[in-house]
């Protein structure tokens, strides 16, 4: 097992240096699966912050203006270093996460990799011109950024933003989430090992009240990228505003899965149960409202029923659900169960009692909720948690008002008897990915919501255009 303790968790990464903070702060790591002290974590400041801008808005003049081979070749270096730690870097996130380690293989360490190689091969769109009548369109990086990342998919959300903003010659200062921040120190470690210049990259652990909030304001920061809840994405909109800089938001979501009567009901279940439990539930773009036709609901019910059962919860190799990622998670997963079943909904199978075998860590059950409406909280609001909630549906148009029926519009779900079939339906949903008959994320795509699940798009070109200002040159006509 790889000793995180090695990692520089008391310092900062600022100019191309591991610093001391400037405060005394520190925030403790736990393994949410044993409930042991991993490490102690340096608590940045807004004086830290000040030092990484100074130090980004420094870096940038030079490297905004190196070469797309320059920066593909640094690029390349990262991801052949990433493949190097590649152990590393799944220690981090399985142990503060508790997602067990032969998942946390290929759901968060697998895809950053490959995006940071799709990224790489993207640098020479920066030099490309385009005429547009008698005017030439430049494409130039939008400036110093701030990355604030998430906890659930803390290595994947880091390169999706990361990668996009060094392929464009942006610079950035990045703050991982508390509980999750080990896979960023190992990544700092290996773009300092790659040559990355100094200041280009800077890393700022801290609380959000104090780091996030201090990046979000920071006039010296022309972008700000957030991945997290609609609530502080909110604030950080807010913080922003009198800046005018640019503000990409990934929050919440609470995604329909629709299955059509003619689908293959076993295996829709199924998937669309494994899709809520991977990861124990804590993805934005889990399809936790199952829609089932009314005339299949009892059996599409049973199937469900079986498939939470049968899920195997820990972090060995037979684990497909590990622990919730802290006890304050916990509870507030239990607090929806109980809250579900308060509003009459049918708990079907799990609960918020302790799993048996499993009274160390923080573990709650996979649970399956029947008789749902969707005006109930657990329809509506976002659990991130192991719980998925069957609702049934009399025809097409009310499945598809249901499935809008929603502030968040991130990810959906559609199971018919073939793609072609849903694709009329994919047409109808107001949400900004959707997944047909089990289809799997794809890099190379856009991710991003619509509604109040945010703005902006991650990953694919899209993900490279966030990065980018269009200048347009007249020309004498």
């Amino acid at each position: 097992m790889t000793d995180l303790s090695k990692l520089p968790t008391g310092k900062l990464f600022i100019n191309g240096e591991w610093r001391g903070p400037l405060g005394t702060g520190t925030h403790p790591v736990i393994n949410p699966a044993t409930e042991e002290f991993i490490c102690q974590v340096a608590e940045g400041s807004a004086e830290d912050v000040d030092l990484a801008v100074e130090a980004a808005r420094q870096a940038f003049h030079s490297w905004r203006n190196s070469t797309a081979q320059m920066r593909r070749e640094l690029l390349n270096a990262i991801a052949d270093g990433m493949e190097k730690r590649k152990e590393d870097l799944v220690q981090a996130v399985s142990q503060t996460l508790g997602c067990p380690e032969h998942i946390t293989r290929w759901l968060h360490v697998d895809g950053p990799i490959y995006a940071m190689r799709y990224y790489a091969e993207r640098t020479a769109e920066m030099e490309k011109t385009e005429k547009a009548g008698h005017s030439v369109l430049f494409r130039e990086p939008v400036g110093v950024c701030g990355f604030i990342t998430p906890w659930n998919y803390p290595l994947h959300q880091f390169v999706g933003k990361v990668a996009p903003a060094l392929a464009a010659g942006c610079t950035m200062i990045t703050k991982p989430a508390e509980i999750t921040p080990l896979q960023d120190f190992v990544m700092a470690e290996i773009i300092e090992e790659a040559g990355v210049p100094a200041g280009v990259f800077n890393l700022v652990p801290g609380a959000g009240s104090e780091v996030g909030a201090a990046l979000s304001a920071h006039p010296g920061i022309d972008m700000v990228s957030f991945t997290g809840s609609t609530r502080a994405g909110v604030e950080v909109a807010k913080a922003a505003a009198p800046t005018v800089k640019r503000v990409t938001q990934e929050l919440g979501g609470k995604s329909p899965l629709i299955i059509t009567p003619d689908a293959d009901l076993e295996a829709a279940v199924r998937w669309g149960c494994e899709d809520v439990f991977i990861n124990s539930g804590q993805t934005c773009t889990a399809l936790t409202r199952m829609l089932v036709p009314a005339e299949r609901y009892d059996e599409a019910v049973e199937i469900a029923r079986q498939v939470a059962e049968d899920i195997a919860m820990g972090t060995n190799e037979n684990a497909f659900m590990g622990p919730l990622s802290s006890a304050r998670q916990r509870e507030i997963v239990r607090g929806y169960i109980q809250k579900g079943i308060d509003e009459g909904a049918r708990l079907v199978t799990g609960g918020a009692e302790v799993p048996s075998g499993l009274e160390k860590g923080f573990y709650v059950k996979p649970t399956v909720f029947a008789d749902v409406h969707n005006d109930m909280s657990i329809a509506r609001e976002e659990i991130f948690g192991p719980v998925t909630c069957l609702i049934p549906y009399k025809d097409m148009d009310e499945a598809i008002a249901i499935a809008n029926d929603t502030e968040y519009g991130l990810s959906s779900g559609v199971w018919a008897k073939d793609a072609e079939s849903a694709m009329p339906l994919v047409r109808r949903i107001e949400a900004g990915l959707c997944f047909v008959n089990g289809g799997e994320f794809n890099y190379d795509a856009p991710f991003g919501g619509y509604k109040r699940s945010g703005n902006g798009r991650e990953f694919g070109e899209a993900g490279l255009g966030e990065f980018i200002e269009l200048k347009s040159v007249q020309l004498p006509a």
